[in-house]
């Protein structure tokens, strides 16, 4: 079975961590994986950067762009994950745009995630349809699951599409706006968490943008299966490198 879709059956609120491969240094990316992995995050979005992360923050943008100017490529990842099944074992998302996906050719970056043991995707900007029309034999045949995100204003209709042509879990986005924008949830927030919640929907809801503090995945996870940290942590790793992993990881809950 996916390991994704392992870890979503465990009794328990589940921490992902998002962060940006390449960044701070070219080389970290192993490390930062095998650190969270010590710490006890469940599941781990690695960051495929791309000079227009038109959904990202400035915290991530700027993670993004000095990752790229570090060296890092869709090769080079792919390069520095040959081996990383034998260190890591959580389930591990590449995250990123369809862009450099399709430069590098769908198939043949799907076959590369199989290959480095890569269990998901999540392109935010790859439509529903365009992925049914053309990617999800693809994404199958590699034993992919593809992770969808809907919004505060993504109707009824279209959440239950989503949910039918999912396989692991929705992302829940907190809010319309990018990430790293949020200082804390309000009750409108709240509110759209348990309406979501409320749908009784086949797949389980994690909830990003916006989670920084205890306090805050609290807030998000007390209707759904689990939340996201992205920009926190990459503001973390900068202040204090690997050293600061174990005690950020502990901060949250």
């Amino acid at each position: 079975m996916n390991r994704i879709k392992n870890t979503l059956s465990e009794n328990k609120k589940l921490l992902s961590i998002y962060f940006t491969a390449g960044y701070p240094k070219l080389d970290d990316t192993i490390e930062i994986l095998q650190q969270l992995e010590k710490s006890g995050v469940d599941l781990i979005e690695i960051g495929l950067p791309f000079s227009d992360p038109l959904a990202d923050g400035p915290t991530i943008q700027a993670s993004s762009q000095e990752s790229l100017e570090n060296g890092m490529t869709t090769d080079l990842l792919f390069q520095q994950l040959k081996d990383v099944r034998n260190t890591v074992s959580i389930p591990l998302i590449i995250m990123g745009y369809f862009n450099p996906v399709l430069q590098f050719g769908v198939e043949n970056f799907c076959k590369k995630c199989a290959e480095v043991g890569i269990d998901g995707l999540i392109l935010p900007d790859l439509p529903l349809a365009e992925y049914e029309e053309h990617y999800a034999k693809i994404f199958k045949k590699y034993g992919l699951l593809n992770i969808f995100l809907i919004t505060p204003q993504t109707s009824k209709e279209r959440i239950r599409q989503i949910d039918t042509a999912s396989k692991g879990f929705i992302y829940m986005v907190s809010s319309a706006s990018v990430t790293g924008s949020s200082d804390g949830f309000g009750k409108e927030q709240e509110n759209y968490f348990e309406r979501i919640a409320s749908l009784k929907l086949n797949n389980p809801l994690i909830v990003g943008f916006g989670i920084q503090d205890s306090k805050t995945f609290s807030q998000a996870t007390l209707h759904t299966n689990g939340a996201i940290i992205g920009s926190a942590f990459i503001k973390m790793l900068s202040e204090k490198g690997f050293a600061g992993i174990s005690s950020f990881i502990k901060s949250i809950r």
